[in-house]
């Protein structure tokens, strides 16, 4: 019974890590071309109003960019991110989170 409650950890585990939730990391490079306005080349932001994504944890970036289009996040800096979010698809948000995640 213990092997097969670690077996299925085991593979929940698998599937729940940032290997298998991320988007294209070369997509999301491409499509970051406009984020770089405020949050930098790089991901570090050009001005402290903006946050740095570099390093963010990709989760969060997919859960804010969503939020931001569906206009379910309306502070900060929402009135420039809902329209910037309302141009990308699911997929799109999810290609220019994991780029964003994967730098270090």
């Amino acid at each position: 019974m213990k092997n097969v409650f670690l077996g299925v950890l085991v593979g929940l585990t698998a599937f729940t890590s940032p290997v298998f939730a991320g988007g294209d990391i070369e997509a999301g490079k491409a499509k970051s071309a406009t984020c770089a306005a405020c949050h930098g080349a790089n991901g570090m932001a050009i001005m402290p109003i903006y946050p740095n994504l570099k390093g963010q944890n990709e989760q969060y970036l997919v859960s804010s960019l969503k939020a931001y289009k569906n206009k379910e996040r309306s502070g900060g800096q929402a009135a420039i991110m809902q329209p910037q979010a309302a141009m990308l698809s699911d997929e799109d948000i999810a290609n220019v989170a994991a780029y964003y995640a994967s730098l270090k």
